[in-house]
């Protein structure tokens, strides 16, 4: 009885996927909620003095002990699920792409890596704690997760060897729109910011909150596209039952 149990310890990927994305996206949601609830004048006030009305990633996160604990939880249990994630692209990718085109493959499971080892740093060493570590993780993440989103697209628009399934053309179609917005949402907040900073406008900052937000989600968007690619994968549980028993 035993052994069938543990055969039959299998767990759809796409389960898996929704949530891996799940966790940072309630975790994100509770913090900004939290901030606005608990202490909106604290969270969305800088230096200009100007009134504002959503707090930024860093206030919302880091400014509240409840937030940044609720964050840390759920960036750490997304954190294993996500290393499993990438090293099953790599599988993947592998088996579609032509070979001369491998090395992109490995580039792009690479970055996924760091990135996600940017996420864990930035997370658990806050600005206000160390900024310039803080700073660097930061920097990690969104270099890393903007070549990583730009190249996994590439190879999977123009390296494939064989067809894509219509759940990956739907990925895949996915995939490009919110690199667009990614990509775009990230110029809008280096504009608001720079602008809030030059000229203290009530409101810009808002707006470059909720750019912010937007380029989060959109990240977050992206890296649930794996839902449809691995749409009928199953993840084996076996080897770690039998550990554990």
């Amino acid at each position: 009885m035993k052994s069938l149990n543990l055969r039959l310890a299998r767990v759809p990927f796409r389960h898996v996927a929704r949530l891996t994305v799940s966790l940072p996206l309630v975790g994100f949601i509770f913090c900004v909620v939290w901030a606005l609830y608990s202490d909106r004048g604290s969270a969305t006030r800088t230096h200009c003095g100007v009134k504002n009305y959503l707090p930024s990633v860093s206030a919302a996160i880091g400014g509240f002990p409840l937030s940044q604990l609720v964050w840390r939880i759920c960036i750490s249990l997304h954190a294993f699920p996500r290393f499993a994630v990438a090293a099953m692209y790599y599988r993947y990718l592998s088996s579609i792409v032509y070979r001369r085109y491998k090395i992109y493959s490995a580039l792009a499971c690479t970055l996924n890596v760091i990135e996600n080892i940017g996420l864990i740093g930035l997370t658990f060493v806050s600005s206000s704690e160390n900024y310039s570590i803080h700073e660097k993780f930061f920097i990690l993440f969104m270099v890393c997760s903007t070549l990583y989103m730009i190249l996994l697209s590439g190879i999977l628009k123009y390296h494939r060897n064989i067809p894509a399934t219509e759940l990956e053309s739907k990925s895949l179609k996915f995939k490009f729109y919110l690199v667009f917005i990614y990509l775009s949402f990230i110029g809008l907040s280096c504009y608001t910011f720079i602008r809030h900073n030059a000229f203290c406008e009530e409101g810009m900052y808002t707006l470059f909150a909720l750019f912010e937000y937007i380029v989060i989600l959109s990240n977050m968007g992206f890296h649930m596209t794996a839902y449809w690619d691995f749409y009928d994968r199953v993840l084996p549980l076996d080897p770690l039952l039998q550990r554990l028993i």
